[in-house]
């Protein structure tokens, strides 16, 4: 607890204010940094697989009829 008034004090704000701001570090650090992070992940891998087929982008409701077997 002492740690945590130090830590309180030293950034000016308060106890309650430095605890939400770890549960909220400890949370994107155990199931990720929300819609930001998803988002720069998803830009990261884009375009690193190829699938084979060249019309997919004007083709997509077809394979994915396809692939969904409706």
């Amino acid at each position: 607890m002492a740690m945590l008034k130090k830590m309180a004090v030293a950034d000016h704000k308060s106890m309650a204010e430095i605890i939400r701001q770890s549960v909220d570090v400890f949370a994107k650090a155990k199931f990720g940094g929300g819609e930001e992070q998803r988002r720069r992940r998803a830009m990261a891998v884009a375009g690193q697989f190829r699938s084979g087929v060249k019309d997919l982008a004007a083709s997509h409701d077809s394979y994915l009829t396809e692939a969904f077997g409706e």
